[in-house]
């Protein structure tokens, strides 16, 4: 009796202390990422926003520097703009008086500054001031026509006192001098501002966008799975296997904020692989059993226990197997994201690891318990198949080890003109690829939130109008006094195209630390980025660090591509090696990564195409960057690249059980396609239900994401498993099995096919 089957039948003798173990846990696992571990924070605490960078690089030098130059006991700064005010009115000054000295009296600022004047308020004296208030006119909008006024918050015990506080003062803000300045200018407009207020409300956005996902995707994500199921207990064990492996998946994700930095959106990730994994995983398991059930002698015995446990032995040790077998391919190809240096990647490809073995715990241990309780009840009939139409458009028979239909028939047609499939396939893929080779990468923040967003819109406005506060776009950090850099920047940048001002100089922790502001439109893009690179380029008599937006992209875009040959060596490597034991073929493997390459190429193109060059912004809902976030490249490929070795693994096996029993190639092959391509294409329905269910949430790398890997999925289980694959694999018809007589006799003694 094999391992897997053993395990079955573990399960079967104790389905109910499985499941209730199960629900435990799963709560367990949620509780935990909620509440948090002791005065740690939650797991929405730890997360992160803003643009990923690399850790050790010159941009995360400059921006540390930056950073440091603040003294710890200066506090923190809330930010108020005031537009469509005077200033210089008398009538403004007096009616702001009372409700500027009420925000100065709430406990915990230090000082109130603005163009009327400084009100030292509570904890004056126990922090150290900045120059905020020592430049009255920076304060004052560049057109005369609105006004700033900042804050002092006094340094707070942990971050939840800031952030309450800083909600406390834009409240007052809100209520008093908002109303106090309409009654002198009735047009004008109050926002707030600080960077604990931006985290928070980055990570209300990207909760909203999980919540709108979800609510999107495993309502329909049932629902066709009832239909392909044909009743709803069948179509239901899955998604509860997808809600307990996405609790894992989150008190994992939680234990790897630790370690590393971890991107709010990494839980997008871990939902959805999470989903979509348990979905393939379920549907292969439940379909196999239910065959299994379906070919037992008598269909009224299957009520009894010792049928169903005998069809979930079998189910296990053929479909159990398959799904052992591609959770490790997944594995492989996630698990290449940890070789890369950012934290970013190492978080998502740990989040992703996570996922991948609750998956497949849940599709080993949960889904089984549940068939074996309700066994008896999958045998009955449901709605499709009480709908001809639809039984046969879905491709569900009443019998489910039935050799001929839908697929059986495509394969046949494939089969016949295999050379005229082929060559249709690859120019299809040849040009829905050609948007790579004007491939753009980003590494955007501000510019992830959709237009219209208040954050987005203060930003842009306060740098419109407040110049001389804006944060530079190019920093410049050096280990030299301030007068030796301000004289280098007077003589090799301050006259570049470009540049329109350099930031006041400043000296901290034997540093000294300026600044560029840009007059180009997009501060990443290319004018930037190449004055970046003409900086970088020159030899100043002086270490000199270069950070900022377009610096951090640039050092992002470089860790990953040095990175990218030995995960992808980790890939290739791993996939080929476990697909030779699976099959005992040496072309199997490398034509299967040939045309998941391609397949790849071209659903990146696709994402090239909409999202870099504009296509279907008013329908996806969102403003172009003019590139593609790197990362996300990065998860397109990597997770694009496990899902379809997924399904190539469903089918594989299938035909190669076939093989072994003797069946000739093309008709292993053809009924391989019918008794695996109803999984594949529901599996892939449902997946991509799922994958735009979160692609109609507001952050644009969530959009991107859904959107690459729906479209990935789709092209993988139509165009590449339905036709390319059968075309390829009937020209090769008997040598698909070839291998060199040394590999045979490895592959003998180490096959995992039984």
């Amino acid at each position: 009796m094999s391992l897997f089957a053993r395990l079955a039948r573990f399960v079967t003798r104790h389905a109910v202390v499985v499941i209730v173990a199960w629900a435990v846990a799963a709560v367990a696992m949620f509780v935990f990422s909620e509440v948090g571990w002791g005065n740690y924070g939650n797991l929405q605490d730890r997360t992160t926003t803003g643009a990923p960078g690399v850790m050790g690089s010159d941009s995360a030098i400059a921006r540390l520097a930056a950073d440091n130059s603040v003294p710890a006991a200066a506090g923190t700064t809330l930010t108020a703009m005031l537009l469509g005010v005077d200033p210089a009115d008398p009538a403004l000054a007096a009616a702001l008086a009372g409700p500027l000295g009420a925000v100065a009296k709430t406990e915990g600022v230090a000082l109130v500054a603005s163009p009327v004047g400084a009100l030292p308020g509570p904890a004056f004296g126990s922090t150290l001031m900045g120059d905020s208030g020592g430049n009255a006119s920076a304060l004052v909008a560049a057109d005369g026509h609105g006004m700033v006024i900042l804050v002092t918050i006094a340094p707070q015990k942990d971050d939840a006192a800031v952030l309450a506080l800083d909600h406390t003062v834009a409240d007052e803000f809100t209520s008093g001098v908002l109303a106090a300045a309409r009654t002198v200018s009735p047009g004008a407009t109050l926002q707030t501002f600080s960077n604990k207020l931006l985290f928070e409300h980055f990570d209300i956005r990207v909760s909203q966008d999980l919540v709108i996902g979800e609510a999107i995707a495993l309502p329909l994500a049932l629902i066709v799975m009832v239909f392909v199921f044909g009743g709803f207990l069948a179509a239901s064990m899955p998604i509860a296997g997808a809600i307990a492996s996405i609790a894992g998946g989150f008190a994992i994700l939680y234990g790897f904020t630790f370690p590393y930095i971890v991107d709010n959106s990494a839980q997008s990730v871990v939902t959805v692989l999470g989903i979509g994994l348990c979905i393939d995983y379920g549907l292969l398991i439940v379909s196999r059993y239910r065959e299994e059930l379906a070919a037992a002698p008598g269909q009224m015995e299957a009520r009894e226990g010792d049928v169903r446990a005998r069809a979930i032995e079998r189910t296990m040790a053929t479909a159990g197997r398959t799904v052992f077998f591609s959770a490790v391919t997944v594995a492989i190809a996630v698990g290449g994201l940890l070789s890369f240096s950012p934290d970013l990647m190492k978080a998502f490809g740990g989040a992703a690891l996570g996922v991948v073995v609750m998956a497949l715990l849940v599709a080993m241990t949960l889904v089984p318990a549940l068939a074996y309780l309700f066994g008896h009840r999958l045998q009955r009939p449901g709605l499709v198949s009480r709908v001809p139409g639809l039984r046969r458009v879905l491709g569900v028979t009443s019998d489910v080890t039935r050799d001929e239909g839908i697929f059986s028939r495509l394969t046949a047609r494939v089969q016949r003109r295999p050379w005229l499939v082929v060559a249709g396939s690859l120019a299809i893929l040849g040009i829905l690829a050609s948007p790579v080779l004007g491939l753009q990468l980003r590494n955007s923040g501000l510019e992830l939130l959709p237009h219209g967003d208040p954050v987005r819109g203060f930003i842009t406005d306060f740098d419109a109008n407040f110049p001389l506060l804006r944060d530079p776009d190019v920093r410049l950090v050096a280990e030299t006094s301030g007068p030796e850099l301000q004289a280098w920047i007077d003589a090799n940048l301050a006259d570049r195209p470009g540049v329109v001002a350099v930031t006041p100089m400043k000296e901290a922790n034997g540093l000294a630390l300026s600044g560029l502001v840009v007059s180009f439109a997009d501060r990443s893009g290319s004018e930037a980025v190449d004055l970046v690179n003409q900086i970088r380029a020159l030899d100043p008599p002086f270490r000199l660090y270069v950070g900022g937006g377009a610096a951090n992209q640039i050092d992002f875009i470089a860790a990953i591509s040095d990175g990218a040959p030995f995960a992808l060596g980790i890939v290739i490597v791993g996939t080929f090696v476990l697909l030779f034991l699976m099959t005992g073929s040496i072309l199997v493997p490398v034509k299967a990564l040939l045309i998941n390459t391609l397949s790849l190429s071209a659903s990146v193109g696709v994402a090239i195409w909409i999202f870099q060059h504009g296509h279907l912004q008013g329908p996806l809902q969102f403003v172009s960057t003019g590139g593609i976030e790197t990362y996300v490249l990065v998860l397109i490929l990597s997770f694009g690249f496990g899902l379809s070795m997924d399904y190539e693994v469903f089918l594989l096996s299938r035909i190669k059980e076939l093989v072994d029993k003797g069946v000739p190639n093309d008709e292993a092959v053809r009924l391989g396609l019918q008794r695996s391509g109803r999984i594949i294409t529901s599996a892939a329905t449902i997946v991509i239900v799922v994958f735009m269910g979160f692609a109609a949430g507001k952050i644009l790398v969530i959009k991107e994401i859904g959107v690459g890997l729906a479209f990935a999925v789709f092209l993988d289980a139509t165009l590449v498993r339905l036709l390319l694959v059968p075309a390829t694999m009937t020209l090769l018809g008997n040598w698909n099995w070839w291998a060199p007589k040394p590999l045979k006799r490895l592959y003998a003694r180490m096959s995992i096919t039984h």
